[in-house]
């Protein structure tokens, strides 16, 4: 399987009365936020925002300004593209509902604690105006102050002077005297004290700097205990860390908890990991695959990989090439040489002959001759001997000999490329009109096209040659 196989993940909008319907293009993880990117039919962007996987809010953007958390996530978080297998993985559902944007606030108040709350509507930023945030905020942080509350209004005010850097009452607030204790300790603890305090923070500073190690591994604690989704992704970000078996046998069980194996495989191979030596159950899926005829699918799973495959894979590869229609052979005919150059030479038989003739028929009905052959040449390399490859390469040479257009317009016709046919017999007709031979076969081209009026008509020609003979 490679991208191409990957059909697009759909998802219906209802935004009050009017309904939507999307592809998903992109999405962009942050620590527990998510970002999911659509594009309509019309070429519309949408944007829907979730907090652990709960939809939050969305809505159409013509762009996305520079300075918001969309474009943050987008930038620093972890972005996934279509066709990229583990972005189904990251679509909770395929109908959303936009909330009420009237009530959006006091609906997060009872879903949230405070501190999730404001964090959410930092995220909100493309859809909201930022005032209306910040007052909505400041609201969270005078309520913790006057109930004296300091810890958690000072962590109210991190995300608020993190939110608003021009916000010049919330950088002042900051650094006051009655919140110096908790100034302090937070640049001066260790990543797991803050976390018995403040969870939140410490997931967010250190997914926004997990390219440090000791933010880094504190990271991976933290998600470890979590639904697992983000850790893969982790993993998968860092590619330093995917050398070693152990390593690629846990994850494979977590990223079965979200896709097929087929999915994973893929994912495996895009990183050049090959799948077929380090997955013990690679080859039942594959066998799998193949009993289920997805014969074009399981041969883009292994091409990568072709000159890399144990012997035990050959039968697999002899019954691809059986079963893969022509053109898809001729999209990806360099793959196939390897294929057939991977293959024991007592396995390349005369079954091969009519795979290629096939081709030879394909291609033919878009390319001149000299250039079928030229791109089937290579074929020749692998399989020497092929009679199909021995008639091309005797009509390239028949092209240039106007006395043996007959030959010529014959083999045409046995690629079935009546039209080329034609024009030689014609050639030939034009040459020696009373000949009937050309005019047989120039009926019988129009008979094979299925214009029955044109083959009657050249019938009468060659009834009327035939009469000519017999009375002269």
């Amino acid at each position: 399987m490679d991208n191409n196989q990957i059909m697009p993940t759909e998802i219906s909008i209802k935004n009050k009365k009017h309904m939507v319907k999307g592809n998903v293009i992109r999405a962009a993880v942050y620590a527990r936020s998510k970002v999911i990117q659509l594009s309509t039919v019309d070429q519309e962007r949408y944007y829907l925002i979730y907090y652990n996987n709960a939809l939050i809010f969305g809505g159409k953007l013509d762009q996305v300004e520079k300075g918001t958390f969309i474009y943050k996530a987008t930038q620093e978080g972890i972005t996934i593209e279509f066709p990229h297998p583990i972005l189904r993985a990251l679509i909770p559902e395929g109908t959303v509902t936009i909330p009420n944007k009237s009530n959006l606030f006091s609906r997060l108040q009872l879903d949230y604690s405070p501190q999730e709350m404001v964090y959410i509507l930092t995220t909100l930023d493309s859809f909201f105006e930022k005032e209306q945030l910040i007052k909505a905020i400041d609201k969270v942080f005078f309520h913790f102050r006057r109930n004296g509350k300091f810890l958690k209004s000072f962590q109210i005010l991190q995300m608020l002077a993190d939110f608003a850097p021009n916000f010049k009452s919330a950088q002042e607030r900051l650094t006051a005297q009655e919140f110096s204790s908790y100034h302090h300790f937070y640049h001066s603890s260790s990543l797991p004290a803050i976390l018995s305090k403040d969870p939140l923070y410490v997931e967010l500073n250190c997914f926004k700097n997990r390219t440090n190690p000791e933010e880094q591994k504190c990271l991976e604690e933290i998600v470890n205990k979590q639904d697992g989704l983000v850790e893969l992704l982790l993993w998968l970000e860092n590619t330093e860390k995917l050398i070693g078996t152990k390593s690629i046998e846990k994850y494979t069980g977590r990223a079965l908890r979200f896709m097929t194996m087929e999915e994973w495989m893929l994912i495996l191979a895009q990183l050049n990991i090959n799948p077929f030596r380090v997955l013990p159950d690679s080859e039942s899926v594959i066998n799998k695959m193949l009993q289920a005829g997805n014969y074009e699918k399981t041969a883009l799973c292994l091409f990568r990989f072709i000159n890399d495959l144990p012997a035990s894979f050959n039968a697999n590869l002899l019954i691809i090439w059986d079963h893969s229609d022509s053109t898809f052979v001729i999209e990806h005919f360099d793959e196939f040489i390897k294929l057939l150059q991977h293959l024991p030479h007592s396995e390349k038989t005369r079954r091969f002959e009519q795979k290629v003739f096939q081709c030879a028929e394909f291609l033919l009905k878009e390319h001149d001759l000299k250039t079928v052959y030229e791109q089937l040449s290579p074929i020749q390399m692998v399989i020497p001997g092929l009679e199909v490859m021995k008639k091309i390469s005797e009509m390239v040479g028949l092209l240039e000999n106007p006395d043996r257009m007959m030959e010529l317009g014959d083999y045409y016709a046995e690629f079935k490329q009546f039209d080329q046919a034609i024009d030689c017999f014609f050639w030939e007709m034009e040459l020696d009109p009373q000949n009937p031979a050309p005019v047989r076969k120039i009926s019988k081209m129009y008979q094979s096209k299925g214009m029955i009026q044109e083959a009657a008509a050249y019938q009468k020609v060659l009834t009327q040659l035939k009469s000519n003979q017999e009375t002269g």
